[in-house]
């Protein structure tokens, strides 16, 4: 008896895994994931942008400075 239920249990575990997502539960990750991306491009070419601000910045106040002889 603990044979045919080991036996069930396992039938029932690898039908179940079997199943996998359904095409709804896919499109829904993959609309996850593109949305995940672009927020990451956009924080990256925001990060971007600061930074070469940043760096116009100083180089506007190092050629605004008087040159010493």
């Amino acid at each position: 008896m603990k044979k045919f239920f080991a036996f069930l249990v396992a039938a029932s575990m690898i039908s179940l895994v079997a199943c996998g997502p359904s095409e709804e539960e896919k499109k829904k990750a993959e609309e996850e994931a593109q949305a995940a991306v672009e927020q990451m491009f956009q924080e990256l070419e925001q990060s971007a942008e600061e930074s070469t601000e940043a760096a116009e910045a100083t180089d506007s106040t190092a050629t605004e400075a008087p040159a010493t002889n």
